[in-house]
C-alpha cells in the first residue's frame, strides 16, 4: 500500500500548480463550512437558548372566539343575517387558575409554574412616552417557572415584594424613556385611564430586542388592584424538565383544558422556519464551493490518466493489478482531499479566532457586542467527511477508466 501512496504523491508533484489550486479549493470549502456553521448555529443556538430561558416553555392563555349571534342581535334581533367575519372576542381571564396550577405542579415532567396578568399600558417619563406590555408576576413563584433573575442587572426581584410601587423596565424601554439609573419615578397610564406613579428598581436585559423594547414587570397584586381585576390572571407559564418535550406536554394539557395551550416551539415557529431556510442556503453555498473544487480534482486525475497511459501499461506489465491502478488514482484524490481538509481546518480556526476578537455593536433580532460563535468540534468532523467524500467522487471515474486500460493495446499503439 505504501508504494501506491508514494506513486500517487509523485504524480501530483508533477502538476504542482494544478494540485495547489485543487487543494486550495478544498481548503476554502472546508474553511467556509466551519466558519459559516459556527456563525449560523452560534446565532441560532443563542437565540433559542434565550427564548427558552426567557419565555415560558408552555403558556396557557384564554381562547379567542367569534360571537356572531352577539353582532346579529345587536343590529336587528328579528332579522336573518349572515356574518362573514367578526373581531374575535376574548374572555381575558383564566377561571379556576389556582386549581390548574395545582394540577400541573403534580406532573413529574414539570419544574415550575407561575401565574401572570398581562395588560397594555403607557409609561411616561418627563416629556417622553412609551407603549409597553405590563406583566404582573408573583416574585415567589416566578423564579421556578423562568430564569428572570439572571437577566436583571441589579438582581432586585425581591423589591417587588417589599415595595408595591416597584417596577422593572426592559433595557430598551428605559433607554427610549431616557432612564439610565434606578430610583427614577415613572407614570403608568392604564387602559382604564387610571394613572399611577411607579419607582424603577431594576432593568431587564435579555439581549432580544423585541422583548427588551416592550416588557415591564411589576407585582401581580399591584397590577390586579390598579386594573380592578382582583385575583384574576390571564396567563399561566410552565417550565418543563426537557424543553424538547414541550410540544408533547402542551398537547396533553390541551385535552383537559378549555384554554389555549402553546409550547415555545409553536410560539416561535416562524423563527424556526427561517432558521431552516438559512441552514439550507448556507449548505448550498458550501456545496457549490466543494463542487467546484471537485471538478479541479477530476481535471488533474483525468489529465494524468490520459498522459500516463504508457506508464500505467508498464505498471500493469510489472504485475500491478487493476485494483492497484484503481487505488493509485483514488489515492491522489484522497491526498488532495486530506491536505485541503488540514489547510481548511487552519483557515477555519484562524477565522474563528479573528471573528471572536472583533468588537462591534450588533442590534437587530438580538443585541450583542460581537459575533456569537459555536465552536463545536463536530463542524471540523463534518467538513473532513465532506472533503474526503467530494474528493473520492471526483477521482472515482478517472481511476476507474485507468484501471480498465488494456496494456497490450497501449503498447501496440506505440
Amino acid at each position: 500500500m505504501n508504494y501506491i501512496i508514494f506513486i500517487a504523491y509523485k504524480l501530483l508533484l508533477e502538476r504542482k500548480r494544478q494540485t495547489l489550486v485543487s487543494v486550495t479549493g478544498v481548503a476554502i470549502g472546508v474553511g467556509a463550512l466551519i466558519v459559516m456553521s459556527s456563525l449560523m448555529f452560534g446565532f441560532q443556538n443563542y437565540f433559542i437558548q434565550q427564548v427558552i430561558d426567557l419565555e415560558a416553555h408552555i403558556s396557557i392563555k384564554p381562547k379567542e372566539y367569534a360571537d356572531e349571534e352577539r353582532i346579529v342581535k345587536m343590529v336587528r334581533p328579528d332579522a336573518l343575517w349572515k356574518v362573514y367575519s367578526s373581531k374575535p372576542k376574548e374572555e381575558d381571564k383564566i377561571i379556576g387558575w389556582r386549581e390548574i396550577l395545582r394540577d400541573i405542579e403534580k406532573r413529574e415532567d414539570v419544574v415550575g409554574v407561575a401565574p401572570h396578568l398581562v395588560v397594555r399600558g403607557i409609561l411616561k417619563y418627563g416629556t417622553k412616552e412609551k407603549p409597553v406590555t405590563l406583566i404582573g408576576i408573583d416574585p415567589d413563584m416566578e423564579p421556578k417557572a423562568s430564569v428572570i433573575q439572571r437577566f436583571l442587572e441589579y438582581k432586585r426581584l425581591e423589591s417587588l415584594k417589599t415595595n408595591k410601587d416597584a417596577v422593572i423596565l426592559g433595557k430598551l424601554v428605559a433607554k427610549d424613556l431616557g432612564i439610565r439609573e434606578t430610583g427614577r419615578k415613572v407614570i403608568l397610564v392604564l387602559p382604564n385611564r387610571q394613572t399611577y406613579l411607579l419607582k424603577v428598581e431594576d432593568f431587564f436585559n435579555s439581549g432580544i430586542t423585541n422583548i427588551d423594547n416592550t416588557r415591564v414587570y411589576m407585582h401581580i397584586r399591584t397590577l390586579q388592584a390598579l386594573m380592578d381585576r382582583v385575583d384574576e390572571v390571564n396567563e399561566i407559564v410552565i417550565k418543563v424538565k426537557d424543553v424538547n418535550q414541550a410540544q408533547r406536554i402542551a398537547l396533553e394539557l390541551q385535552k383537559s383544558l378549555k384554554y389555549d395551550v402553546e409550547s415555545w416551539q409553536r410560539a416561535y415557529i416562524n423563527f424556526l422556519q427561517i432558521f431552516k431556510i438559512q441552514n439550507l442556503i448556507t449548505y448550498m453555498i458550501v456545496f457549490a464551493i466543494l463542487t467546484v473544487s471537485a471538478f479541479g480534482i477530476f481535471n488533474i486525475i483525468m489529465m494524468t490518466v490520459l498522459e500516463k497511459k504508457k506508464d500505467i501499461a508498464i505498471l500493469m506489465a510489472m504485475g500491478y493489478t487493476r485494483s492497484d491502478i484503481l487505488l493509485l488514482f483514488l489515492a491522489q484524490g484522497f491526498i488532495i482531499g486530506f491536505l485541503g481538509a488540514v489547510l481548511g481546518f487552519l483557515l477555519g480556526y484562524g477565522l474563528q479566532e479573528y471573528l471572536s476578537s472583533v468588537k462591534l455593536e450588533v442590534e437587530g433580532l438580538i443585541r450583542t457586542k460581537g459575533f456569537i460563535l459555536d465552536r463545536s468540534p463536530l463542524y471540523y468532523l463534518y467538513a473532513f467527511v465532506f472533503s474526503i467524500f467530494f474528493s473520492f467522487m471526483a477521482s472515482f471515474y478517472p481511476s476507474y477508466k485507468a484501471s480498465k486500460l488494456n496494456p497490450v493495446d497501449i503498447f501496440r499503439s506505440g
